[in-house]
């Protein structure tokens, strides 16, 4: 297959409508002109499947023998960066698992979910603004047993300044900037922010 040049890849979220221009509030909490919403791709079958073999192509080489997510953004697109891994060398069939908030908001493994003692995970999120949900889900797997060695997303809102503790992997990097309320300066000309996300609090994406 051949490897999507950014260009190829911004252009798949444009098509979609997945870029939006406006005043939004994000699921961190923080206030943004710009909003990605990856659920507007994700929701093509055909587009998932080829940005998530797209993803776990430049995974490759990592020995990866799992792939865990955060509800509910990732769990599509771990899905697909799972089909388009190596088999894992142990001979066990590659699995796509997904952390969710338990009633009292803390990020958990449920549904039965576990992982093997040393099992080598790949953290996989749609789309990092702060990193939260990401770094939550490391330490989540990484307290079950599990040993993260890579996270990999869709889209990094920080252009590359966001600090992993393992390889990370983005398809396309976008400097867009977000704002604590008290400093937004769309708040400040009177502008009033919106949520167009399905999560209203919690660690930010």
């Amino acid at each position: 297959m051949t490897a999507m040049s950014p260009a190829e890849i911004a252009g798949v979220f444009e098509s979609a409508g997945a870029i939006r221009q406006g005043h939004f509030v994000l699921s961190s909490g923080l206030h943004s002109a710009s909003y990605v919403q990856c659920a507007l791709v994700l929701q093509y079958p055909a587009l998932a499947e080829r940005l998530g073999r797209e993803l776990a192509s430049r995974l490759d080489g990592l020995g990866i023998d799992s792939v865990a997510s955060p509800a509910i953004g990732g769990i599509v697109l771990g899905q697909e960066v799972a089909r388009g891994l190596r088999a894992p060398a142990s001979g066990q069939p590659m699995r796509a698992i997904f952390a969710e908030r338990d009633s009292s908001g803390i990020l958990t493994l449920r549904r039965g979910f576990s992982v093997a003692s040393g099992e080598r995970v790949a953290v996989i999120e749609d789309v990092w603004t702060t990193g939260g949900s990401t770094l939550e889900t490391i330490r989540v797997v990484e307290e079950a047993g599990a040993r993260v060695v890579a996270v990999g997303a869709l889209i990094d809102r920080s252009a590359g300044e966001i600090e992993f503790p393992v390889p990370a992997r983005a398809l396309l990097e976008m400097r867009i900037f977000s704002y604590p309320t008290e400093e937004c300066p769309m708040c400040m000309a009177g502008g009033v922010a919106v949520r167009p996300g399905s999560r209203h609090k919690g660690a930010g994406r």
